[in-house]
């Protein structure tokens, strides 16, 4: 017991570590909550799509500002709104959504890497955005992420029973006359909030799993929006502990490492959900256990 509560607590004397952790929760939470409507709605591909859109407004933020955080997330910021837009305007004027994502998401990537390319130490200062780097996080990172994630819990809130309704059915949103573009726009908006506040912890290469993974977990465990976010919570925020101590311990890169994890939690919930696990659901159909059952 004295070993393991050391193993748990030898991390906590270290500032950054607090710091990261700090971080690592805010982002596992906000993603995994803003992440149901996300896979509800298999917009998958969007929130992948709008990770490495913000890629030239953090290239231009640096250019601007250096490692300053300010001038990186308001060019991110700045780059993944208005791609969620220029997608949802591209969408509303008759081309399928996954064209148009295809279309902003190559062209705005290629753009940050043009843009990178031009800063000769670009190797070393501006990697840890495309992989995380959560123990780097300073207090004045960690106030933006947690100001940016409360605001994006609030408009959640405020606004659950419309993107519930948008999500689950949308044509009795139509019905109930409800301002459909606006709510889809400030989904758009809400996901490009999220991925820039998620930057420093896991990077653009691994955000969509942040965004998507825990909420798929919930999923396969129930089938009610308010305990899909629950559950999607929970594994958003223990992911990012687990990660963070494995990353510690096992001295890895500390944004994949809460990507497996995640990743882990997915897979025990594919294979043993009790609803759509995929063992018990052979299990369920298995002829001796039926015979069992039937005596």
């Amino acid at each position: 017991m004295p070993d393991l509560l050391a193993w748990l607590t030898d991390p906590l004397g270290y500032t950054f570590m607090l710091r990261g952790l700090a971080a690592a929760l805010i982002v596992g939470v906000v993603c995994a909550v803003l992440g149901t409507y996300i896979v509800l709605r298999g917009m998958a591909f969007f929130g992948d799509a709008i990770a490495h859109a913000i890629l030239p407004g953090v290239a231009i933020g640096y250019l601007v500002g250096g490692t300053n955080p300010l001038p990186l997330l308001a060019g991110g910021l700045v780059a993944g709104i208005l791609s969620a837009l220029g997608i949802g305007a591209i969408t509303r004027s008759g081309i399928k959504e996954d064209t148009a994502i295809g279309v902003i998401f190559a062209s705005m990537f290629a753009l940050g890497i043009a843009l990178i390319s031009t800063v000769r130490s670009y190797t070393v200062d501006l990697t840890h955005f495309l992989f995380g780097n959560v123990l780097g996080v300073s207090n004045s990172d960690l106030w933006l992420s947690g100001g940016f994630g409360a605001l994006v819990i609030i408009t959640i809130a405020a606004f659950y029973k419309e993107f519930m309704v948008i999500s689950f059915d949308p044509i009795l949103a139509k019905t109930l006359r409800l301002p459909i573009n606006f709510l889809n726009n400030l989904l758009l908006l809400l996901i490009a909030v999220t991925i820039v506040l998620s930057l420093q912890t896991v990077g653009v290469a691994l955000m969509a799993a942040m965004l998507v993974t825990p909420a798929a977990a919930a999923s396969l465990l129930t089938r009610r929006l308010p305990m899909m976010m629950v559950l999607s919570a929970i594994i958003g925020a223990i992911s990012a502990i687990a990660g963070l101590y494995l990353s510690f311990y096992v001295n890895i890169a500390s944004g994949p490492a809460i990507v497996l994890v995640c990743t882990s939690f997915f897979l025990l919930a594919f294979l043993f959900s009790p609803r759509q696990g995929l063992l018990m659901k052979r299990w369920k159909l298995n002829p001796y256990r039926l015979g069992q059952t039937q005596s």
